[in-house]
């Protein structure tokens, strides 16, 4: 059986590299294989831009993350056209990475406006916890 296809928002990477917990665990899931972590350059670079901001990141530090974080991750290309999310249009860079991936799961923090809808068409959005407890059980 293939590990499932897994895409982390910008929130859930941001949590794992900041402060830990749940979210870094599961970041660790797709680093030992039992899930495949997917991303996109967008959302690398939105990650880029927070960890420098929010975190304080220096240039070089931000430049070792995406790099450790391409080693746990395989990128797929978006277009930036597909609109999922009219409350947050920046969220549609997640769903459209998930859906060219053709991921199982979205794995987000976003309590606003990903978590509320609960699926987008068969990809299910998750909390990490969830996600823990249906894929390291």
């Amino acid at each position: 059986m293939k590990p499932p296809l897994v895409v982390f928002d910008t929130s859930v990477l941001i949590s794992a590299l900041g402060w830990g917990g749940k979210p870094f665990q599961c970041l660790e899931l797709a680093r030992t294989g039992l899930i495949q972590g997917v991303s996109c350059r967008e959302i690398l670079e939105e990650l880029a831009t927070v960890s420098q901001n929010k975190l304080g990141f220096t240039p070089e530090e931000v430049a070792d993350t995406v790099a450790d974080l391409l080693e746990a991750l395989r990128l797929v290309r978006i277009t930036g056209t597909f609109h999922a999310v009219p409350a947050d249009p920046k969220d549609d860079m997640v769903v459209e990475c998930a859906v060219v991936a053709g991921a199982d799961y979205i794995v987000s923090g976003d309590r606003r406006h990903l978590l509320p809808l609960k699926a987008y068409e068969t990809i299910r959005i998750v909390d990490p916890s969830t996600l823990l407890l249906e894929v390291a059980a």
